[in-house]
């Protein structure tokens, strides 16, 4: 069948209506205990969640700058003794020598200790 003679059976046929469009459905997490859809409430500055997640974040990057966590500039020896390795071409503003990969880097882990703390509260009720 040719292209020419195809179009022409498919122009004349009346009979054919496209299918509506498909919208894509929101997906709701459902939890396995008790069939209510979860549901985090962090809408507003001061919320729990929000504090939690301030709070973790904060505790992580005083930790690195003010020495008492591993950063690029001062690494744990295997004793988890921190030991000053020098600059080694790194060059920051700060006097402690924070750098931004140091930054990024407790910044994530106050994140995955703050999203583990209100995944934990939200399992046992307390939020």
């Amino acid at each position: 069948m040719s292209s020419m003679t195809m179009q022409k059976s498919f122009a004349a046929s009346k009979t054919f209506t496209p299918a509506p469009p498909v919208h894509a459905k929101a997906a709701v997490v459902r939890s396995r205990r008790s069939q209510r859809a979860v549901r985090v409430n962090a809408g507003f500055i001061g919320s729990p969640e929000n504090v939690i997640m301030v709070v973790s974040t904060t505790a992580f990057l005083v930790a690195g700058r003010f020495g008492l966590a591993p950063t690029v500039r001062q690494q744990a020896s295997s004793g988890l003794r921190l030991v000053d390795n020098g600059t080694k071409g790194l060059s920051t503003g700060d006097p402690s020598g924070f750098t931004a990969v140091d930054v990024l880097g407790h910044g994530v882990m106050g994140h995955v200790i703050g999203t583990a703390t209100i995944l934990s509260l939200r399992a046992l009720g307390k939020i």
